[in-house]
């Protein structure tokens, strides 16, 4: 049995010693060195409100750097609160007070507020920063695609008719508990025509089953319509809130009738533009790439130098095509570096004969490989075989970059709610996984 040790317990909290708390210290020393982050992100907390009552709050460069924990560890509110609580060296690279850890509400409200703009221009920051630092002169690029999903179920239409009856009904209950209302609910009807239009095989079971869940769709329709028309021009600001939910849900509801209506009774073929997927997150897109598993979210376009440093990021709505956006991309490269890179190599959606003229002819770029040669001589992409398959093999790096933003950094699917968090939750994302890039590369 060891004697009890005399040793007196530090008063200021430290590091553990551990590889993990050293790249926490590599990225706390890379934001120190950038103090113009702090500055991007006091503007978007900033509320223009004074008040001598309650806590301080939160400080800007507490609110970074727990969103970075956040995405670092793939955190929810909930548990970011209490590691922060419980961990020597999250709180002291949070800089947060001695016992003293922000609750979980705390953490939310600040959190969202960053905009996706902050967060690209924070990125930027750190990509100038890697330059001046001899970690990324952005001179060789790889350029790629993926696709984010969304947080939603299958968008079957038995289920988004369904989650109408639900979410309708839901609004009705809100409403009735502040002024007097008469309504149906249909959700256990909805519920049992749904699970038993998924168990019914051949659609001549299904179409009785979908004509019945359409009319109790339309029924709840036809009770919302009236609340809407009960409590329009209330003054109160609870229920002007709820009677534009419903109205939003309404025509949410009207466009499910419709795309339900023509592909199961009239045996149309919907197009994808037409489609709504979703009624909580009606912002999804659905993106097909080439032969693959269609996903349902939206598109990011990346560019990555030589470091795996991911030097852009762009997400665009609709299921674009690769190949509209080579211009854009390279003219974002121009625009963070002042010039275009030497060396550029796409994946095969991006290759046309008009992309290969426009980069090597108009923007100056000395190599441009695609992964696929669609026509296209390789001397007239690059100077030999050999330069052009080594751009080939450099490019598929990107895919093990892409990977690691989907397992580790959330990038499979985004549970933030609504379009402009998701782009927030992108870019954060990127944020994070370049801190940890340059954290390695520096130590």
């Amino acid at each position: 049995m060891r004697k009890k040790s005399k040793r007196q317990i530090p008063l200021i909290p430290c590091w553990a010693s551990h590889q993990y708390a050293e790249e926490l210290q590599a990225i706390s020393r890379i934001l120190d060195a950038n103090p113009a982050i702090l500055e991007m992100v006091l503007h978007d907390l900033s509320d223009n409100k004074k008040t001598d009552t309650g806590a301080p709050g939160m400080t800007a460069e507490q609110v970074v750097r727990c969103a970075l924990i956040k995405q670092l560890e793939q955190f929810s509110y909930e548990k970011l609160a209490f590691h922060l609580a419980d961990s020597v060296s999250f709180q002291t690279f949070c800089r947060l007070p001695w016992g003293q850890p922000p609750s979980v509400s705390t953490l939310h409200s600040n959190i969202s507020r960053i905009r996706e703009t902050t967060w690209q221009a924070i990125n930027r920051v750190l990509v100038r920063w890697a330059q001046r630092a001899g970690l990324e002169a952005g001179r060789q690029i790889r350029i790629d695609s993926t696709a984010v999903e969304t947080h939603i179920h299958y968008p079957l239409d038995s289920a988004l008719l369904k989650d109408c009856v639900h979410a309708l009904t839901r609004r009705m209950e809100v409403v009735n508990q502040l002024v007097e209302l008469k309504f149906q609910d249909h959700r256990r009807r909805a519920r049992r025509r749904a699970l038993a239009i998924l168990n019914a095989r051949g659609m001549e079971r299904k179409v009785p089953l979908y004509r019945d869940l359409v009319k109790v769709t339309r029924l709840t329709y036809a009770d919302a319509s009236r609340v809407i028309d009960q409590i329009v021009g209330n003054p109160d600001p609870r229920i002007m809130a709820e009677a534009l939910e419903l109205k939003r849900l309404l025509e949410l509801t009207e466009k499910v009738i419709s795309q339900t209506v023509r592909r199961v009774f009239q045996g149309e073929t919907v197009p994808a533009e037409e489609k709504v997927v979703s009624i909580f997150e009606e912002h999804t897109d659905i993106i097909r790439k080439g032969q693959r598993e269609t996903t349902f979210g939206h598109k990011v376009f990346l560019t990555v130098g030589k470091s795996s440093l991911v030097l852009d990021c762009v997400t665009l709505r609709g299921n674009v095509a690769d190949s509209t956006q080579v211009e854009t991309l390279l003219d974002r490269q121009k625009d963070l570096y002042g010039r275009y890179p030497r060396q550029a190599s796409l994946d095969a959606g991006f290759a046309s004969k008009p992309n290969l003229k426009m980069a090597k002819q108009d923007k100056g770029i000395k190599d441009v490989a695609f992964a696929a040669k669609a026509g296209i001589k390789i001397t007239d992409m690059v100077k030999s075989s050999w330069v052009y398959e080594k751009l080939r093999r450099f490019r598929a790096g990107i895919e093990g970059c892409i990977s690691y933003l989907k397992r580790i950094f959330g990038w499979d699917r985004c549970d933030w709610r609504g379009w402009e968090h998701f782009q927030r939750y992108v870019h954060l994302s990127v944020v994070s996984y370049n801190l940890l890039v340059l954290a390695r590369l520096t130590l």
